[in-house]
Protein backbone atom coordinates (compact mmCIF):
# COMPACT_ATOMS: atom_id res chain seq x y z
CA UNK A 1 0.00 0.00 0.00
CA UNK A 2 1.56 3.58 -1.14
CA UNK A 3 0.98 6.83 0.48
CA UNK A 4 1.00 9.95 -1.59
CA UNK A 5 2.91 13.33 -0.75
CA UNK A 6 2.19 16.39 -0.93
CA UNK A 7 4.18 17.34 -4.07
CA UNK A 8 3.21 17.10 -7.23
CA UNK A 9 3.50 13.44 -9.09
CA UNK A 10 5.52 11.71 -6.31
CA UNK A 11 4.11 7.99 -5.10
CA UNK A 12 5.85 5.83 -2.64
CA UNK A 13 5.95 2.24 -1.75
CA UNK A 14 5.40 2.33 2.04
CA UNK A 15 3.21 2.83 4.78
CA UNK A 16 3.00 7.00 5.27
CA UNK A 17 2.43 6.02 9.81
CA UNK A 18 5.59 3.69 9.56
CA UNK A 19 7.77 4.67 12.18
CA UNK A 20 11.09 5.72 11.11
CA UNK A 21 14.70 4.31 12.36
CA UNK A 22 17.86 5.03 11.62
CA UNK A 23 18.88 4.22 7.96
CA UNK A 24 22.72 3.89 7.00
CA UNK A 25 23.79 4.51 4.15
CA UNK A 26 27.31 3.81 4.66
CA UNK A 27 30.56 3.19 2.41
CA UNK A 28 33.05 3.29 5.05
CA UNK A 29 33.36 4.97 8.39
CA UNK A 30 33.23 8.57 7.69
CA UNK A 31 29.71 10.24 7.66
CA UNK A 32 29.30 13.06 4.98
CA UNK A 33 25.95 13.74 5.95
CA UNK A 34 23.21 13.66 8.82
CA UNK A 35 19.68 13.96 7.63
CA UNK A 36 17.53 15.04 10.57
CA UNK A 37 13.72 14.46 9.12
CA UNK A 38 10.51 12.92 10.94
CA UNK A 39 8.57 13.12 7.56
CA UNK A 40 9.11 9.79 5.81
CA UNK A 41 7.94 11.34 2.52
CA UNK A 42 10.66 13.93 2.33
CA UNK A 43 13.30 12.35 4.16
CA UNK A 44 13.05 9.12 1.43
CA UNK A 45 12.93 12.55 -1.57
CA UNK A 46 15.74 13.92 -0.04
CA UNK A 47 17.62 10.54 0.20
CA UNK A 48 16.63 9.39 -3.57
CA UNK A 49 17.53 12.67 -4.97
CA UNK A 50 20.96 12.59 -3.41
CA UNK A 51 21.39 9.16 -4.60
CA UNK A 52 20.52 10.12 -8.04
CA UNK A 53 23.52 12.58 -7.93
CA UNK A 54 25.87 10.27 -6.19
CA UNK A 55 25.95 12.18 -3.10
CA UNK A 56 24.17 9.74 -0.53
CA UNK A 57 27.06 7.20 0.26
CA UNK A 58 27.78 8.31 3.37
CA UNK A 59 24.40 9.46 4.75
CA UNK A 60 23.03 8.56 8.04
CA UNK A 61 18.92 9.41 8.62
CA UNK A 62 17.11 9.82 12.17
CA UNK A 63 13.87 10.82 12.82
CA UNK A 64 13.95 13.17 15.81
CA UNK A 65 16.29 15.70 17.26
CA UNK A 66 16.44 13.91 20.11
CA UNK A 67 18.35 10.87 17.68
CA UNK A 68 19.97 13.21 16.83
CA UNK A 69 21.79 14.49 19.47
CA UNK A 70 22.46 10.64 20.29
CA UNK A 71 24.10 10.06 17.52
CA UNK A 72 25.98 13.35 17.40
CA UNK A 73 27.28 12.72 21.05
CA UNK A 74 27.01 9.04 21.35
CA UNK A 75 24.72 8.60 24.14
CA UNK A 76 21.47 6.74 24.75
CA UNK A 77 21.26 3.74 21.99
CA UNK A 78 24.33 4.91 20.05
CA UNK A 79 26.78 4.79 22.84
CA UNK A 80 29.55 2.30 21.98
CA UNK A 81 27.53 1.46 18.65
CA UNK A 82 29.01 4.07 16.50
CA UNK A 83 32.88 4.83 16.46
CA UNK A 84 32.75 7.96 14.14
CA UNK A 85 36.94 9.29 14.22
CA UNK A 86 34.83 12.73 12.83
CA UNK A 87 31.39 14.35 12.59
CA UNK A 88 29.08 14.62 9.72
CA UNK A 89 30.27 17.23 6.97
CA UNK A 90 26.92 18.35 6.97
CA UNK A 91 23.79 18.32 9.19
CA UNK A 92 20.29 18.83 6.93
CA UNK A 93 17.93 19.04 9.94
CA UNK A 94 14.13 19.18 10.45
CA UNK A 95 12.58 21.94 12.76
CA UNK A 96 9.25 20.73 13.42
CA UNK A 97 10.12 17.60 14.99
CA UNK A 98 8.65 15.31 17.57
CA UNK A 99 10.49 15.54 21.11
CA UNK A 100 13.23 17.61 20.42
CA UNK A 101 12.78 20.07 17.58
CA UNK A 102 15.79 21.46 15.07
CA UNK A 103 16.12 24.62 16.73
CA UNK A 104 16.68 22.91 20.08
CA UNK A 105 19.27 20.73 18.23
CA UNK A 106 20.53 23.82 16.44
CA UNK A 107 21.13 25.24 19.90
CA UNK A 108 23.34 22.57 21.45
CA UNK A 109 25.64 21.80 18.35
CA UNK A 110 26.44 25.52 17.97
CA UNK A 111 27.48 25.84 21.96
CA UNK A 112 29.29 22.77 21.70
CA UNK A 113 32.81 23.46 20.85
CA UNK A 114 33.14 19.54 19.76
CA UNK A 115 30.27 20.38 17.39
CA UNK A 116 29.73 24.19 16.47
CA UNK A 117 32.08 24.15 13.10
CA UNK A 118 29.60 21.08 11.82
CA UNK A 119 27.88 23.13 9.13
CA UNK A 120 24.02 22.71 9.63
CA UNK A 121 21.35 23.50 6.85
CA UNK A 122 17.94 23.97 8.25
CA UNK A 123 15.68 22.00 5.22
CA UNK A 124 12.21 23.04 6.61
CA UNK A 125 8.41 23.85 5.85
CA UNK A 126 8.46 27.20 7.92
CA UNK A 127 8.37 30.37 6.85
CA UNK A 128 8.63 32.05 9.87
CA UNK A 129 10.20 34.84 10.50
CA UNK A 130 11.12 34.02 14.18
CA UNK A 131 12.23 30.42 13.23
CA UNK A 132 14.79 31.99 10.42
CA UNK A 133 15.38 34.85 12.79
CA UNK A 134 16.72 32.29 15.81
CA UNK A 135 18.22 30.18 13.72
CA UNK A 136 20.50 32.59 12.01
CA UNK A 137 21.37 33.85 15.63
CA UNK A 138 21.96 30.53 17.00
CA UNK A 139 24.40 30.12 14.31
CA UNK A 140 23.14 28.18 11.05
CA UNK A 141 24.73 27.70 8.25
CA UNK A 142 21.57 28.25 5.69
CA UNK A 143 17.89 28.14 6.16
CA UNK A 144 16.26 26.55 3.36
CA UNK A 145 11.85 26.17 2.96
CA UNK A 146 11.28 22.86 0.87
CA UNK A 147 9.81 23.77 -2.29
CA UNK A 148 6.28 22.26 -2.55
CA UNK A 149 6.85 21.87 -6.44
CA UNK A 150 8.69 18.33 -7.12
CA UNK A 151 11.13 19.54 -9.47
CA UNK A 152 11.81 22.40 -7.73
CA UNK A 153 12.38 20.17 -4.41
CA UNK A 154 14.62 17.63 -6.20
CA UNK A 155 16.94 20.68 -7.80
CA UNK A 156 16.95 22.63 -3.82
CA UNK A 157 18.27 19.10 -2.97
CA UNK A 158 20.92 18.71 -5.70
CA UNK A 159 21.94 22.00 -5.34
CA UNK A 160 22.52 21.22 -1.92
CA UNK A 161 24.67 18.46 -2.07
CA UNK A 162 26.90 19.95 -4.46
CA UNK A 163 27.64 23.01 -2.78
CA UNK A 164 27.87 21.29 0.88
CA UNK A 165 29.06 18.12 0.19
CA UNK A 166 31.33 18.69 -2.93
CA UNK A 167 32.67 23.31 -3.10
CA UNK A 168 32.96 23.66 0.71
CA UNK A 169 35.48 23.02 2.51
CA UNK A 170 34.97 22.73 5.92
CA UNK A 171 37.68 22.93 8.73
CA UNK A 172 40.16 20.58 9.36
CA UNK A 173 39.27 18.42 12.39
Amino acid sequence: MGGRDRRQGCQFLFQPAQPITIKLYMMNNSIDLLLVEDNINDAEMTIRQLKKNNMANNLIHVKDGEEALAFIFGTDKFEGQIALPNHPKLILLDIQMPKVNGIEVLQKLKSDPSTRSIPVVILTSSKEDPDIQQCYALGVNSYIIKPVNFDRFCEAIRSLGLYWLLFNQPPLN
